[in-house]
């Protein structure tokens, strides 16, 4: 059985860096640097539908920022 047909059963959270940037992450790993827990775990699935749900504007905030500013 390849990796691809095995069932993922990891659980993942979901992180978020300084620009509100999302990405998921295993949760029994600690976060990268720069990375925080957004508040939501679960199957890699239930973590990119939450991503897809929350991140609604994909530039980062320094650029949500200037463009306010302008």
């Amino acid at each position: 059985m390849s990796t691809d047909e095995r069932e993922d059963t990891t659980i993942y959270k979901v992180v978020m860096n300084h620009e509100e940037q999302y990405s998921i992450w295993p949760a029994d790993r600690e976060n990268a640097l720069v990375w925080t827990d957004a508040g939501k775990s679960g199957t890699k699935q239930e973590c990119l539908d939450y991503i897809k749900e929350v991140w609604t504007d994909m530039r980062p905030l320094s650029l949500r920022k200037k463009m306010a500013a302008s």
